[in-house]
């Protein structure tokens, strides 16, 4: 009898460690008072942030999705590897069509190998301003899986931007004028921009803490075209996963993270008791050149469980928005917690690329009617990447239909000037191992250089060298304990190697997280070839988006 109580528990067991996570997402409008103003934002399940998704390292999630705004819409689950459902990766005409208003599709991936924190948001034109989520990833094994002491809590904390405006109306005017979006109104911390905006009772996040106890922050930032900086006043933090991969601890009372990063920090509630205390993010401005910027604080409150409600609470020293050191320390000193159960470096390289990039000026579009001249574009080795038309790349390359795109997207810079605008693609087999030096370059004076977080789908990559200026080829790679990730700075006017194993066949979209430049076409895409079986893309689900 104990024995089989014993095979009854182990096979209940085994089975939670591989549920089903669904969840029904209706996008559509809703009403909202934000910064003293009456609007209507588009939303998932009228929540900004919208539902969090919680799952366990091999678990199956599926999100039925309802469009009922007025524009096409896909929706990426960021930092998800999706093994063999790369047409459940929701990047817009990359690996699909979007969902049209009124449609409907079903997401449905398996998440392997993968713990942390990730998160979910749209896709297509600025939408994600408000179109985004958490998703966060249990260890199979629960908090033992942990490679730190189990946390008394959780905390999400996710950080964004509000703009007044209607984000599709400011995507379009960015294109009509050339020169980028307007700078957002406010930045938010959990949907709410605090309470030093000029507007009283704008509604500020709130969490309340046991004195003496350590809580896991799992911090996002969603943000559209911001790095920040993140503090708690009277606190520090202890930094143990980025991107969902975990690091070295790494102590710190400031965190850095640019839009697309994730940031797993341990923090203890060590100051005085019953006391309050604000966090607080600003933005961390990196352009060479003077800009104007969204120069302001967006706070939440940290209550002690006992604290007087009408205790004021403190505010962190935040650093200055162009505190260059501060942020390169931060982004620096990280690295990768090197376990037996990861993967490991590989050590040989079947593909060198050296991807210069960067925003220029270019003579108006006949369509930029409020263009002064010159419009702004971007490129990687001089390539402007150009979203195709009439079929996704995924259902262009699984069903051979030609004239789509092109396979010759340069491993170097090309030697003449000039700028091509093409979907042009880098074709590579499956298992192949890719390095890729990531050049940031000054092309205008008057534009100058600027931090790029480059986002690469379906991978994570290790970080093995950073530098400023020309890239040494001579340079110091970390191939003892990089860190991995799949958002990185490069920093304006320098560079960062990468380092991948192409072991997932799709059409995987490498671009910067910038949204300003992504219409630009600060983008290109890596076509993995299928492997031996079961290494095989599968055909797309039945009711997968078709293009109009």
């Amino acid at each position: 009898m104990a024995m089989l109580v014993a095979l009854v528990l182990a096979l209940c067991a085994t089975m939670a460690r591989a549920a089903v996570v669904e969840h029904n997402f209706t996008v559509g409008g809703m009403n909202i008072s934000q910064l003293c103003m009456d609007s209507v934002i588009y939303t998932a399940n009228e929540q900004m942030p919208g539902p969090t998704i919680e799952a366990t390292e091999g678990d199956t999630v599926v999100v039925h999705v309802v469009n009922d705004s007025p524009y096409p819409l896909s929706l990426h689950w960021h930092g998800i590897f999706q093994l063999l459902s790369g047409w459940a990766d929701g990047a817009h005409m990359i690996t699909e069509c979007p969902i049209q208003p009124s449609g409907n599709f079903t997401y449905r991936f398996n998440i392997t190998g993968q713990e942390g924190t990730l998160w979910w948001h749209a896709h297509s034109s600025l939408l994600r301003a408000t179109v985004y989520g958490a998703l966060i990833i249990k260890p199979r094994n629960g908090t033992d899986g942990y490679p730190y002491k189990a946390p008394y809590g959780e905390i999400p904390i996710t950080l964004g931007e509000w703009w007044n405006k209607n984000v599709d109306d400011v995507e379009k005017d960015a294109h009509l004028t050339g020169l980028g979006p307007e700078v957002s109104d406010a930045l938010t911390i959990n949907g709410k921009p605090g309470d030093q905006t000029p507007c009283r009772g704008a509604g500020i996040f709130e969490v309340e803490v046991e004195y003496n106890q350590t809580y896991l922050l799992r911090i996002i930032n969603a943000a559209v075209n911001v790095e920040l900086f993140f503090k708690v006043s009277g606190h520090n933090f202890t930094v143990v996963a980025v991107d969902a991969s975990y690091t070295e601890p790494y102590a710190t009372d400031v965190i850095v993270i640019a839009p697309g990063q994730t940031v797993d920090a341990l923090m203890t509630t060590s100051a005085t008791p019953e006391g309050r205390y604000y966090m607080a993010a600003n933005v961390f401005e990196s352009k060479t050149v003077q800009i104007r910027f969204n120069n302001g604080t967006v706070t939440g409150i940290v209550t002690y469980k006992g604290a007087a409600n009408g205790t004021a609470p403190s505010m962190p020293a935040m650093p200055a928005p162009t505190d260059v050191v501060a942020a390169g320390r931060f982004y620096w000193s990280l690295r990768g917690l090197v376990r037996p159960v990861d993967p490991p470096l590989p050590t040989t390289v079947d593909h060198s690329m050296l991807v210069e990039f960067g925003v220029d000026q270019a003579p108006c579009a006949p369509d930029q009617t409020r263009c002064g001249g010159f419009a702004l574009v971007a490129f990687m080795n001089r390539n402007s990447f150009q979203f195709p038309k009439n079929a996704s790349l995924l259902q262009a390359s699984f069903d051979g239909v030609p004239g789509v795109y092109t396979e010759d997207f340069p491993s170097s810079p090309p030697p003449l000037p000039g700028i091509r605008k093409a979907t042009a693609v880098k074709r590579v087999n499956h298992s192949d191992v890719v390095e890729v030096v990531l050049q940031s370059r000054a092309y205008s004076s008057a534009l100058g250089t600027e931090n790029h977080p480059i986002h690469l789908h379906g991978f994570n990559f290790f970080v093995l060298a950073q530098g400023l200026g020309a890239f040494d080829p001579n340079a110091t790679y970390n191939l003892v304990n990089p860190r991995v990730r799949n958002t990185v700075i490069v920093p304006g006017g320098g560079w960062t190697v990468i380092r991948f194993v192409a072991n997932n066949p799709g059409m995987w979209f490498m671009h910067c997280h910038l949204d300003a430049h992504l219409p630009l076409g600060l983008a290109m895409v890596f076509e993995v070839l299928n492997g031996p079986a079961p290494n095989i893309l599968p055909p797309p689900p039945e009711d997968f988006p078709k293009c109009y």
